[in-house]
């Protein structure tokens, strides 16, 4: 929501009191007109401009057009009958404002021809008043053809520039992703092997050597121990991301996208391993930026469950689903799901039935075999 004093311009080089100062001036002039009948209308009309002009900032839909138009038709008749052509430089950096480029387009030239217009009409029928301001008209002329492009050129660079900060910043997740993956590839790979094979040669000596084979699974148990050590300290040097906080931004972020969520279930995981409750909350961070950007939904509801066995998300929305033939799962995060999800022997489910319905799975083999060894 925007403050009042947002409906000034910003980054114009222009102090908000010298926008204050112009938003008086009308008052002046019209404390200078003459008549108590014309006094009134102007300030009449000057109020319900600024009215229309805020209200103007605060729609989002095509009552935005609505209230230019009234603006504009508003900065035509001070214009004509008062000499008031600065509400016409507030219409100009509003259109400027306009994200959308035809309706851009379309408002700057409907504003610069009104305005054009009006003018020239007031040279006929109040030309001394009209030739007593030519300097400051000539100005204003300039300021509206120019200022809207100025600012939408702007606003669009601010954009990009947003964008590349969104991009270098997604690079550097990738990049510590990447690191991370060959940490644990380093730290977890060589000794998973070795356990792997002293268990197989453990199998085979059980029955043959008893001794050897309790040997064998005391080196295990040792290997293990070690792999373990290595990933806490992995893990110490990680931002882990806590389910409850990630909850919490979720909820923010479908609010955000008109998109009403219901949660059930505990956020505050008790059973569930550190690096288990990471995994799980990237893939909750994944399926809602899913929802926002292609279910066009308007229901989520996200489910937690956590047990003695393991640990379920289900993430249902009443979207329009997706065909899994011919559906990307690489451009949706869906393999980057699923990769992470093996890592911790889980498990992603997808039915797309009827909107679509996530179920995230994460046994606690590795919490239980962490308190075995322990």
């Amino acid at each position: 929501m925007r403050k009042w004093y947002q409906i000034f311009p910003k980054n114009t080089g222009l102090s908000i009191y010298i926008w204050l100062i112009f938003c008086l001036i009308p008052f002046y002039f019209l404390f200078k007109s003459s008549p108590t009948l014309d006094f009134l209308i102007g300030i009449i009309m000057v109020i319900l401009f600024f009215v229309a002009y805020r209200l103007s900032f605060v729609s989002e839909t095509w009552f935005v057009y609505v209230w230019v138009s009234l603006g504009m038709l508003i900065s035509m008749f001070m214009t004509l009958f008062y000499g008031y052509i600065y509400f016409a430089l507030f219409l100009s950096f509003f259109i400027g404002n306009i994200k959308s480029k035809p309706g851009f387009i379309s408002l700057y030239v409907i504003h610069l021809v009104t305005t054009v217009l009006t003018i020239n009409i007031g040279f006929f029928i109040k030309t001394n008043m009209f030739v007593s301001q030519l300097p400051f008209i000539i100005i204003s002329i300039i300021g509206i053809s120019l200022l809207p492009f100025n600012i939408y050129n702007r606003n669009k660079q601010e954009k990009l520039e947003d964008l590349l900060d969104t991009a270098t910043t997604q690079l550097a997740i990738t990049d510590e992703r990447q690191r991370i993956a060959r940490d644990l590839h380093d730290t977890l790979g060589q000794k998973l092997s070795l356990v792997g094979m002293k268990a197989d040669l453990a199998a085979k000596l059980v029955n043959i050597d008893s001794e050897k084979a309790i040997k064998e699974i005391k080196d295990i148990q040792t290997t293990a121990r070690t792999a373990l050590k290595e990933v806490r300290d992995l893990v110490a040097n990680m931002r882990l991301i806590k389910l409850s906080e990630e909850v919490f931004r979720v909820e923010q972020i479908l609010s955000a996208a008109n998109i009403k969520v219901t949660i059930s279930g505990n956020s505050q995981l008790n059973q569930t391993s550190v690096l288990a409750e990471n995994v799980l909350s990237m893939c909750l961070k994944e399926a809602t930026t899913n929802i926002v950007k292609h279910s066009q939904a308007t229901l989520c509801h996200i489910k937690i469950h956590e047990s003695t066995e393991k640990t379920n998300i289900i993430i249902e929305d009443n979207g329009i689903g997706f065909n899994k033939k011919s559906f990307n799962y690489a451009t949706h995060g869906i393999s980057g799901m699923t990769e992470r999800l093996e890592f911790m022997n889980g498990n992603l489910k997808i039915d797309t039935t009827n909107g679509t319905r996530l179920t995230i799975s994460i046994p606690h083999v590795i919490s239980q075999a962490e308190e075995t060894i322990l």
